[in-house]
């Protein structure tokens, strides 16, 4: 796999920049959930095709019914694209949904747990009760 030139970096993070914008500004389908946020964008080195990481907070009807809209919508997305960055060529825009944030708050939800009961755990045993079980 190659290694993203300084050029393609700066694209992706302009894309993904406007992109943004684009979500949360001028949008106005209802099947699109305000909590929507662009995660990352990958344009390919030759500027025709670009994946669109996207994450949606919410449950996973409301997360299907956003990437719909966002499908849907990718005409008027590609245009305002086009207007906005001056590039050779605008990319056809794929949506994917990105869960990794969802994920993290998950894991992040279980090491509290972990940590609050080997927390309870400890002030039992410092105590120097025994308890049967």
């Amino acid at each position: 796999m190659r290694k993203n030139s300084i050029k393609n970096t700066r694209i992706n993070m302009e894309v993904q920049r406007e992109l943004s914008n684009i979500i949360r500004g001028e949008i106005k389908d209802p099947r699109i959930n305000p909590m929507t946020s662009v995660v990352s964008v990958e344009v390919a080195p030759d500027l025709k095709t670009c994946k669109a990481y996207i994450s949606v907070l919410g449950d996973p009807d409301s997360q299907n019914s956003t990437i719909e809209g966002l499908k849907s919508a990718e005409g008027y997305i590609r245009k305002q694209l086009a207007t906005t960055i001056n590039l050779r060529n605008t990319p056809e825009i794929k949506f994917i949904l990105d869960q990794s944030i969802e994920y993290g708050v998950n894991m992040s939800h279980l090491i509290d747990e972990v940590n609050k009961n080997n927390h309870q755990d400890e002030t039992i045993s410092d105590s120097g009760e025994c308890i049967d079980q």
